[in-house]
């Protein structure tokens, strides 16, 4: 990922909170027997466990979706989208400037292994819900044993320990004060994904 030097984050509390916030991902990998193309992308709700040096992805897919067969032994890209918007040039002080769009963005890698067994399937899908909606988890236990493995046949869960993170955080770093602050204060007005963004440079700010 092209990221300039100040929209490079490098503090890993700061992007497993963003990885864990904005959890819905793009997982990325060559296609089973492919060495270069074609690639299989599929979007997911994951997991992201602060554990090892970088942190520990799980998510699950449908056994009915092809990608699964590409995901043992083999580098696998997780790309997690966080909030994004359009800056107006209106709110820098030189008139010589163009539109841009400010994001946030973090890149995990690293090489995906397949959980086919039962118990560690459901631990997968236990460890979602949990997040997301704890009352659906105790329901999902209490729910008939020849129901839950049928449902658990259909998945194929992984867990990708990540070798190596990129985050590019580009919230207008290389503007001049008062631009920032114009920017901030603009986007603290607007959409919630605008607010999103001047939360995030409040906090990079201080």
């Amino acid at each position: 990922m092209y990221t300039p030097s100040f929209n490079r984050i490098h503090d890993r509390a700061l992007l497993i909170e963003a990885m864990q916030t904005y959890s819905f991902a793009i997982v990325v990998n060559a296609a089973d027997g492919a060495q270069a193309t074609p690639l299989e992308a599929t979007h997911l709700p994951l997991v992201v466990k602060d554990e090892g040096e970088h942190g520990v992805i799980e998510g699950h897919m449908a056994r009915a979706n092809p990608h699964w067969q590409g995901l043992a032994a083999r580098e696998t890209l997780a790309i997690f989208a966080g909030p994004h918007s359009y800056v107006s040039p209106l709110l820098y002080t030189d008139p010589l400037s163009v539109p841009t769009w400010n994001y946030i963005a973090v890149h995990a890698y690293g090489t995906a292994t397949p959980i086919e067994d039962e118990a560690g399937k459901d631990a997968v899908l236990t460890g979602l819900m949990g997040i997301h909606e704890p009352a659906i988890a105790e329901r999902w236990r209490a729910m008939p044993e020849p129901f839950r493995r049928s449902m658990l046949a259909e998945i194929v869960a992984f867990r990708i320990p990540i070798a190596r993170i990129e985050g590019k955080f580009k919230i207008s770093q290389n503007r001049e004060t008062q631009e920032r602050r114009n920017v901030q204060a603009a986007q603290a007005r607007g959409t919630a994904e605008e607010q999103a963004l001047a939360a995030w440079m409040a906090r990079l700010e201080s």
